[in-house]
């Protein structure tokens, strides 16, 4: 009676043991799995925001550096039109005016120059005789220059810059072919001649 009670003693001490022994183990597994479940989790989205960036990433590098095919196309159309253009444009003998009107290259060219250098002559302080004629030789010479080339041409003649400067170059020479070639150009006239030269300057 007393081995088996002993006996009974020593199974329940036993018992009692390994529960106290084995169930911080169990927590301790227990919170191990949990602690690395949760660790995994943590770093899904840290993975999934590597992921997405690297997509998006790769979607910039193709749009950017492979462009789609009609993209490219258009592009390489535009490019080549644009070429055809300027050489087009270079030459072509006519060109648009301000007034969106097409005439001469060369007629716009010689009639800008008479603008241009008569404008400078009759600005030009004649105190300063050598400053002066080298402005009124320059207008001198790109108003031969205008009149040799384009004197009653059909092509301008009736064009409202045409008409304009040849009231100006008129109103010079009338002047000059009364007062003689060292008159000095009274104010009123030199008003005049700007007049018409801003005029023509608008239709070239």
């Amino acid at each position: 009676m007393a081995v088996v009670l002993g006996a009974k003693i020593c199974s329940f001490v036993t018992f009692k043991t390994m529960n106290r022994t084995s169930k911080p183990d169990i927590d301790y597994k227990l919170n191990s799995r949990c602690n690395a479940v949760q660790s995994s989790q943590a770093a899904l989205p840290s993975r999934r925001h590597v992921l997405v960036f690297s997509a998006s990433f790769v979607t910039v590098l193709i749009l950017n550096c492979f462009p789609p095919p009609l993209q490219a196309r258009a592009k390489e159309e535009e490019k080549d039109d644009g070429v055809a253009g300027a050489i087009k444009s270079l030459f072509d003998p006519n060109e648009k005016t301000k007034s969106g009107k097409l005439l001469p290259k060369a007629y716009l060219k010689a009639a800008r120059e008479v603008v241009k250098n008569l404008r400078e002559s009759l600005k030009e302080d004649t105190k300063d005789i050598a400053k002066f004629r080298r402005t009124a030789d320059a207008a001198k010479e790109s108003i031969r220059e205008y009149l040799g080339s384009w004197r009653g041409q059909e092509k301008v003649v009736r064009e409202e810059s045409y008409v304009e400067l040849e009231k100006a170059i008129r109103s010079l020479a009338s002047f000059y072919s009364r007062a003689g070639p060292s008159a000095q150009l009274p104010e009123e006239v030199r008003s005049e001649i700007l007049n018409d030269l801003n005029t023509a300057e608008e239709f070239l």
